[in-house]
């Protein structure tokens, strides 16, 4: 099977990629280093010519508000008419658990607009929504720094995963048939976001608890971004994860 993954030189998109040709499968990466542009629209015909499936793993440059909405809505756009073209019979995307649950983040919102372009589009689909990646943790302690050089981080609670377990799981689902829906995914357990961040930069950065702030803007609660019963759970725990860093 020829499965083409769109941002395949990213974090999930390497190891999907990796995972696809253990299996025997034709993996190729698409991306704009390899002259596929999603929002420019070119090179999408010749990498998808003969294509059984392709994944989109793909992401915006910029998170402002206004930025991440025109990537989703443009390069997904584009991604489908240029798959229905093609002929590909599974289209598969990464998206994050909670989308619908946190409407005053401008990237959750970004995210729901690419989920209901391709919930309406022409292929036959999979979404894998996942919880934060482990990886993420330093990014998030940068993005919280306030006025006294401290991360300030609210405790709600997070379900993060490893990015081996989200490669895994989009893995599978390519190799399935669409669900015409979504899979969800989740670490084995909870953990307040101050605590996620603390344990992973703690001894390199100052956290502090501080139930009044946001995540990336948007207010979080202990129900807003973890996973809904009978969601798939990844099987590396994050001591594990940090203990083989």
């Amino acid at each position: 099977m020829k499965v083409v993954v769109f941002g395949g030189t990213g974090l999930i998109g390497r190891k999907l990629i990796a995972l696809l040709q253990a299996d025997g499968h034709e993996a190729v990466s698409a991306s704009p280093s390899s002259g596929v542009d999603t929002i420019a629209n070119t090179g999408l015909d010749e990498v998808l010519a003969g294509a059984d499936a392709c994944v989109d793993v793909t992401n915006s440059p910029s998170f402002a508000d206004d930025d991440v909405l025109a990537f989703f809505r443009t390069s997904t756009t584009h991604l489908l008419a240029a798959a229905a073209k093609a002929g590909v019979r599974h289209y598969v995307a990464l998206s994050i658990v909670g989308t619908d649950r946190v409407p005053s983040s401008g990237y959750l919102r970004a995210k729901v607009a690419q989920e209901e372009l391709i919930t309406s589009g022409p292929v036959p689909y999979t979404i894998v929504r996942a919880t934060q990646f482990f990886e993420f943790a330093p990014g998030i302690a940068a993005s919280s720094v306030g006025s006294d050089g401290a991360s300030h981080l609210t405790p709600a609670k997070l379900q993060p995963v490893a990015a081996d377990d989200v490669a895994a799981t989009v893995c599978d689902a390519v190799q399935a048939p669409p669900v015409k829906g979504y899979v969800e995914l989740g670490g084995p357990e909870k953990i307040g976001l101050d605590e996620f961040v603390r344990k992973a930069v703690g001894g390199t950065a100052k956290i502090v608890t501080d139930p009044s702030a946001t995540y990336f803007g948007a207010a979080i609660t202990d129900d807003s971004l973890v996973t809904a019963p009978g969601a798939r759970i990844g099987g590396i725990t994050y001591d594990e994860w940090l203990a083989a860093r």
